[in-house]
């Protein structure tokens, strides 16, 4: 399978049923240690940074790719650091896309 990274973010069809464990687990394992899987149904991470800016910066350059990959995560910005969550909203669960969009959020950080 190609790096996550350079795949793009494909949305996926209604009807189509959330992942199960055992398509969770290999996809997790491509993604930097700090990701985790809640309740089965989002990816979750907390990116740290040395102030309030840095921070901010991270989640306006999520944003970005957000609208560029068609894909849509909660962020949550407080003082030196960003929470980012993701699940496939039409799904009500995590879809391959949503491991995608992970893997492309850890290249965009670059802790300064």
């Amino acid at each position: 399978m190609p790096e996550l990274a350079s795949l793009q973010c494909t949305p996926c069809k209604s009807g189509v049923p959330p992942l199960d464990a055992n398509k969770i687990a290999p996809l997790l394992s491509q993604l930097e240690d700090d990701w985790e899987v809640v309740n089965q149904h989002h990816l979750a991470r907390t990116y740290k940074f040395k102030n309030f800016a840095q921070a901010l910066e991270f989640v306006n350059r999520i944003g970005h790719m957000a609208e560029e990959q068609g894909h849509h995560p909660d962020l949550h910005l407080a003082w030196g650091k960003t929470r980012v969550e993701i699940w496939t909203h039409k799904i009500n669960g995590l879809h391959e896309a949503d491991f995608v969009f992970a893997a492309k959020c850890d290249t965009l950080f670059r802790p300064k």
